[in-house]
């Protein structure tokens, strides 16, 4: 009897019991029933059978990239094992950025790790190396890992040609991804024509990533093909496309949109006053309004939402003959929820600097923060710093700050942190947490002079660990 036969007969036994279904064998009780099992389940973990009798698997490539300093393998572990766990992401992702691949022993922890975590796979397809990807195919559980980018290398990807050929015809779905992306930066239009040729045959998740790409150098020669994409079968496919048609002005979709504000807002004695939509028709649907409500949210309101969201924000001004800041101030008649959702989600999809910051002094939230250019987060954060208390919205927007925070920001929520340590130590946790994590770690002597109190010692003890950490990785 094979072994899962023998399990089965083991599962079937228990369910019945043994006296309506004996074991094999003299004294075959209860307790050898478990004891059975126990032995079972202790050779299914040890291992498997090969293939065929005195067949080993095959051996796994040689490796091509070089593997990790003993350093910073060793600290890897620490991290692993519990010493500041939440830097694994900045060590992988710099690992992996540098084409580094991991110590062997490190592998099966970080992709038993993966399996819960899904954040950390596109680092692990870089670092797993060959013998990451061997085992992947011994153990379906990690198996993840064959679809990940693997780093391979190109030649120019503006030529198209050579190992590029064949890593967007045959490699896996991360290489792809990188691949296009780099293209995508260096000629758009031979992208655009790439994507194009094998649209059809893409698999749905594929052609949703792929469309991505086109944020980078979008211009109105790629409205075309992505106004076709808004009729695909998948509605993740067709709101990509229609996250980008938003951001061009003059596409068809923004000229639609624009059309449909005009019918729904208008000004009147200095208020904005609403209409909305009372259907969504397959018109507005293939536009990516989406027709169904989320519970607990009016229909007609919800449509409203989604129709400002993804109406050009140049198209207000024009309409309502108000600037931004004006528009964001004035009274809105019954509607002002959904019409300022509606702006805080277009100055977030359309990367408008100046909605973002407007609406930022409205409603500081951490997706505005990050809409706003990496110079000017710093300022607007530290500002905001230091005129808000200590609670959970300032914890969400520094979130939304880009790492890792120059001297401006760090010196604001170092003050804050000295300033609330002589009243609310005990509410200091996230903030010192965040503040070690997103601080440039050069900056921890500076941190270190600041105070002596225990919670700036203990920032700038971490500020340490990620500049010896880092300098493992990159020296």
């Amino acid at each position: 009897m094979n072994a899962s036969a023998d399990w089965e007969e083991l599962v079937s036994t228990a369910l019945v019991g043994t006296d309506r279904r004996p074991l094999p064998g003299e004294g075959a009780s209860e307790v050898e029933l478990l004891g059975r099992a126990a032995v079972h389940t202790l050779r299914m973990r040890a291992g498997r059978r090969p293939v065929a009798p005195g067949e080993p698997p095959s051996l796994a490539a040689p490796e091509e990239q070089p593997e990790v300093s003993r350093a910073a393998g060793d600290r890897l572990a620490r991290v692993l094992g519990g010493e500041q766990p939440r830097l694994l992401t900045e060590w992988l992702e710099t690992a992996a950025g540098h084409g580094y691949r991991l110590s062997p022993h490190l592998l099966p922890e970080l992709l038993d790790h993966a399996v819960r975590d899904r954040s950390i796979r596109p680092y692990l397809g870089v670092l797993a190396g060959n013998r990451g990807r061997w085992l992947a195919g011994l153990n379906p559980a990690w198996g993840f890992l064959l679809e990940e980018v693997t780093g391979v290398a190109a030649t120019d990807p503006a030529t198209d040609s050579g190992p590029t050929s064949q890593v967007w015809e045959f490699g896996t779905s991360g290489d792809r991804r990188v691949h296009l992306g780099e293209l995508r930066a260096a000629d758009p239009a031979r992208a655009r024509e790439l994507l194009a040729a094998t649209w059809e045959k893409e698999g749905p998740d594929d052609r949703a990533a792929f469309l991505e790409a086109l944020t980078t150098g979008l211009s109105p020669e790629d409205e075309p093909f992505l106004e076709a994409a808004l009729d695909d079968r998948r509605r993740e496919v067709r709101h990509q496309a229609s996250d980008l048609l938003t951001r061009l002005p003059g596409s068809r979709l923004a000229l639609r949109m624009a059309e449909r504000a005009a019918r729904y807002v208008t000004v009147v004695g200095g208020e904005i006053h609403v209409d909305p939509p009372v259907a969504c028709d397959s018109a507005m649907e293939r536009d990516g309004i989406r027709a169904k409500a989320p519970r607990g949210t009016g229909e007609r309101g919800w449509w409203l939402q989604q129709a400002v969201a993804r109406t050009p924000l140049g198209v207000w001004p024009r309409l309502l003959g108000r600037p931004p800041g004006e528009l964001v101030r004035m009274k809105i008649v019954d509607w002002n929820r959904e019409v300022m959702a509606g702006w805080v989600r277009a100055a977030v999809l359309q990367g408008d600097p100046e909605w973002a910051l407007e609406l930022f002094a409205w409603d500081p939230i951490a997706d505005l923060l990050a809409a706003l250019p990496r110079d000017r987060q710093e300022i607007v954060a530290a500002d905001f710093v230091r005129r808000h208390g200590l609670d959970g919205q300032l914890i969400m927007v520094l979130g939304g700050a880009a790492a890792p925070w120059g001297p401006a920001l760090a010196t604001a929520v170092l003050q804050k942190i000295i300033d609330v340590s002589g009243t609310q130590p005990w509410n200091l946790g996230e903030l010192t947490k965040l503040a070690g994590e997103r601080i440039d770690p050069a900056l921890h002597d500076m941190a270190g002079r600041l105070s002596p109190e225990p919670p700036i010692q203990e920032v700038a003890a971490l500020l340490r660990f990620r500049d010896d950490m880092l300098k493992e990785l990159t020296q």
